[in-house]
């Protein structure tokens, strides 16, 4: 379950880079500074995938930093795309946060400790 939430976050972290960027780029949908905190907030997401994977003291809180200025910037950004908030997509990326951070969670610390450590086995 580890696994599917560091690839989850990730992949999450990856789409906010990509649509940040291109927007930032090529769109005027958003303000500049929109899309720059869209791009910093999805690399910190994807920097926190990677410290989940390895159940790095401070990754979990890492990511949930990440998810919560992700949430944010859409709360700015859904009224200058859509014309208005709208609350379906803001509750579907808050139960998608919050699906990821119970996931790692859950698995946290379970590919570490004596049960794993393949340097006392005998053979």
């Amino acid at each position: 379950m580890l696994s599917i939430s560091a690839l989850g976050m990730a992949s999450y972290g990856l789409y906010s880079i990509v649509v940040g960027t291109a927007d930032l780029l090529g769109g005027v949908t958003l303000e500049w500074w929109a899309n720059i905190w869209l791009v910093l907030a999805g690399t910190t997401l994807l920097l926190a995938a990677v410290f989940v994977r390895g159940s790095t003291p401070g990754g979990l809180a890492l990511a949930i930093s990440a998810l919560l200025g992700l949430q944010s910037i859409s709360l700015h950004n859904d009224p200058h795309v859509y014309g208005q908030l709208l609350l379906l997509p803001q509750v579907a990326r808050a139960l998608f946060g919050a699906a990821l951070i119970l996931l790692a969670y859950l698995d946290w610390g379970s590919d570490t400790g004596p049960e794993h450590d393949q340097s006392n086995i005998r053979g």
